[in-house]
């Protein structure tokens, strides 16, 4: 498929292509943003695994990603080559597509930065951001969410995690929206998103070079100070490996969580029944993020490779062959979530047994970010369940970024009264 085509998605598929090829079509349009899951539906009642024209096999089936996800048999150290083949620009190593060693060596540097008692000395920190952006949402009404709460409110915590000064946040979320949507696959970005991809890369690189000397010189209590140090003390951190760490923590460490955010709130907007439900119950918002995140989650694709001969379902794949893990549609799959295309915010409430939602992976590339992000919309809906007396949606069909990869809203207007 070329981009050219990908652009022409938003037309019906021909009539004369297989059902499985219409509904792929279907599934990565643009016109579709909006709504994928009818479209994945479909192909997961189709089966479990489908042939793409780009030689990877999508699977859509709850059962078939989990094997895949936490099994040995599987890497995801081929990602740039399954997603961005032949493009002469080349990301930085990135230990998300990395295997172990390296994959283990690096996320331990990172993780340390993560971890649950480090997350939760920030939370004072967090809910004072939470306050002063519903103080301005409070004082003026109407205002788009997204813009509002959503961007500022990850951006922030992950820029203070890393030491990035407040005055460059404006361009770091700028250059993290384009790499973001850079990241979706090759064949179906249109040009001027490879370009833009192409023209930031390696400003941002640029930058974060100028910030790491700037921390070798005077460090603070920040990551990059402490990944600098590491490199500077001639551990095994390369500086190519610290650049793609560090831009890898920006993009992901808040592009995934403002469209928690933004899809989040929309949800419970669509289901007043269930925000009356998280009000009346506010003990319930920790299992409300789960279901959300299972809902109507962020990320929908990731890429997997067979190390060796292995056999998922009932296909059979070569070392080297690629999937794709479609897992949204897996986290709507009946046979690991009843009515699934229900949003029920009990579901993970621990009364039940109940399937572990994918939004966040699984195995040793479970999202090493994923005790920030739910503390931050913790943080976020506890402060709206508190302050905010009525929330309106001003846009029934809010407009979506053009992302597949990791999707979310352009803007979502809304009206917040005390």
């Amino acid at each position: 498929m070329s981009p050219s085509s990908a652009s022409a998605q938003s037309d019906p598929a021909p009539q004369e292509l297989p059902v499985e090829l219409q509904l792929m079509l279907q599934i990565f349009s643009p016109a579709n943003r909006h709504d994928p899951f009818p479209f994945y539906r479909q192909l997961r009642e189709l089966g479990a695994a489908h042939r793409s024209p780009l030689g990877l096999t999508l699977l859509t089936r709850y059962d078939e990603i989990v094997t895949v996800l936490t099994s040995s048999d599987w890497g995801h150290d081929q990602e740039v080559e399954h997603l961005h083949a032949g493009q002469e620009e080349v990301f930085p190593p990135v230990f998300m597509w990395m295997e172990p060693p390296d994959h283990t060596r690096l996320r331990g540097l990172v993780s340390k930065a993560f971890t649950p008692r480090r997350i939760m000395s920030i939370r004072p920190r967090i809910e004072e951001l939470v306050d002063g952006l519903l103080d301005t949402a409070l004082a003026t009404g109407e205002f788009d969410a997204i813009t509002g709460i959503a961007y500022p409110l990850p951006l922030t915590v992950i820029c203070e995690i890393l030491g990035i000064p407040a005055r460059d946040h404006d361009r770091i979320q700028e250059w993290s929206q384009i790499l973001s949507w850079g990241l979706d696959p090759d064949h179906l970005l249109p040009q001027q998103a490879k370009d833009a991809r192409s023209e930031v890369t390696p400003k941002f690189l640029d930058y974060l070079r100028d910030l790491i000397a700037q921390r070798r010189l005077e460090p603070g209590e920040d990551l990059v100070s402490a990944l600098a140090s590491v490199e500077e003390h001639g551990d095994r951190l390369t500086e190519e490996e610290m650049l793609g760490t560090i831009i890898f923590l920006i993009v992901a460490g808040h592009e995934t969580t403002v469209n928690l955010i933004g899809n989040g709130l929309l949800a419970l907007l669509r289901n007043p029944d269930q925000l009356q439900l998280l009000r009346s119950r506010p003990e319930l918002v920790r299992p409300a993020i789960d279901e959300l995140l299972r809902y109507d989650g962020p990320p929908h694709l990731n890429t997997r490779s067979a190390k060796v001969r292995t056999v998922v379902g009932d296909r059979t794949f070569e070392p080297g062959d690629g999937v794709v893990t479609l897992l949204a549609c897996a986290n709507r799959d009946p046979r690991a979530f009843g009515n699934p295309d229900r949003l029920d915010i009990t579901r993970f409430d621990g009364h039940a047994p109940v399937s572990r939602h994918l939004a966040f992976s699984l195995g040793h590339h479970y999202c090493l970010g994923a005790p920030l992000a739910m503390l931050e919309m913790e943080t976020l809906l506890t402060g709206i369940l508190t302050r905010v007396g009525s929330m309106e949606l001003l846009q029934p069909d809010p407009p979506y970024k053009p992302n597949i990869l990791i999707r979310g809203l352009a803007e979502l207007r809304v009206r917040f009264k005390d």
